[in-house]
């Protein structure tokens, strides 16, 4: 099952977009999700600081600044995962 993970801080306007395209889908497919905020986090910050929101599918970097759902949803479909996988 693939993993989302999205790179964010309070306040970003961007994130909150982001925030509401990876909810929607992941929910809708049946993927989990989670935010990380770099707020704190010096590395992060020095990382992604400029890019945020980071988003990241099963620990590879797939979009920063702004979430495309239908690449999101290609990301996470089933045929893809069964492709890489086996």
């Amino acid at each position: 099952m693939a993993k989302v993970v999205m790179l964010g801080r309070p306040g970003c306007h961007l994130c909150d977009d982001a925030r509401a395209v990876i909810d929607r889908v992941c929910g809708e497919l049946g993927v989990e999700w989670e935010e990380q905020s770099i707020a704190g986090d010096p590395d992060l910050e020095r990382r992604y600081g400029e890019q945020i929101p980071v988003t990241f599918v099963d620990g590879e970097q797939h979009d920063f600044w702004r979430v495309d759902e239908a690449r999101l949803r290609k990301a996470l479909s089933p045929k893809r995962f069964r492709l890489r996988r086996g």
